[in-house]
């Protein structure tokens, strides 16, 4: 669950919500630019020209003429103060004012500055959800990097399995990484808050830390943290081994602080494929 918590412009007209999502302007939207920094280039396409101008807390409707749902641009009254970071870098010297969007197929709050006499549909609306993303993308998240079960090893049937992956910043977190969008910085921090093991027999394990390596003064018992044990061989599947999947439920936190503290979170999956020979005890008479 998203927790948006743009306060500042709720107090100015209690009028945001969702922006509308940043899918125009130059090379699909995306404008690289350097190391983790990623710049968005985007205005709500759906948008036509309405007729934004200097009435209060005046709707300005930005219709396709399609069934999609129109965003909405209400002028908030009053105006913030000129020293306000909704003036988006303009001071009232210049012909314009700040317009809150509703965008009723989005999620967000968003503001935006708009001259008078400039259609809706050329002021740029950035969700920084849509921005923090970006940031992940830029992260290069992989899957587990499964130390135990260990591909070249050789496991019995009722004996335990410790499992267990090597935390790096790609393939557990903690990871950071920041995206500009319409000038406002957002910073997204990624980090693994499970491991769900199939283990290829039928069953699943789900861990909740990297888990424990093995030593062999354990002895026979059972991992403290994330552990199986497999109560038939693979003998009947190919090679003589299961095939296992270890799937990484990442937790990202993103902030975006010029936007009164806006946060939210949400999960990325990555998951990394694993082979597992299991065999009988052979006893000998």
């Amino acid at each position: 669950m998203l927790r948006r918590a743009a306060a500042a412009a709720v107090a100015l007209a209690g009028i945001l919500a969702p922006a509308a999502h940043a899918d125009g302007g130059q090379d699909g939207g995306i404008c690289e630019g350097a190391a983790l920094t990623i710049t968005v280039c985007a205005s709500d396409n759906n948008a036509t020209a309405g007729a934004p101008g200097t009435s209060s807390a005046t709707p300005v409707g930005a219709s396709s003429g399609s069934s999609t749902p129109s965003c909405t641009y209400t002028r908030l009254d009053p105006q913030p103060p000129p020293d306000n970071m909704f003036w988006k870098g303009h001071d009232r010297s210049e012909k314009g004012a700040v317009y809150g969007v509703r965008c009723p197929d989005r999620q967000g709050a968003w503001t935006v500055w708009i001259a008078d006499g400039e259609a809706p549909d050329d002021a740029p609306v950035i969700d920084p959800e849509a921005v923090a993303r970006r940031a992940v993308d830029s992260m290069k998240l992989t899957g587990p990097k499964v130390a135990s079960p260990r591909a070249a090893g050789k496991y019995v049937v009722g004996m335990p399995m410790w499992m267990h992956v090597e935390p790096s910043p790609t393939t557990y977190g903690p990871a950071a990484a920041s995206a500009t969008a319409g000038g406002v910085t957002v910073t997204a921090t990624a980090k693994v808050a499970s491991i769900r093991w199939d283990m290829g027999d039928g069953t699943t394990v789900t861990c909740h830390g990297p888990g424990t390596k093995y030593t062999a003064d354990q002895g026979k018992a059972m991992s403290p943290d994330c552990g199986h044990r497999y109560e038939r061989s693979a003998s009947g599947k190919p090679g003589g081994r299961y095939k296992g999947t270890a799937t990484a439920t990442w937790t990202v936190t993103w902030n975006a602080p010029a936007l009164g503290g806006d946060t939210g979170t949400f999960t990325e999956t990555r998951q990394t494929a694993f082979m597992v020979r299991v065999e009988e005890v052979q006893v000998l008479n």
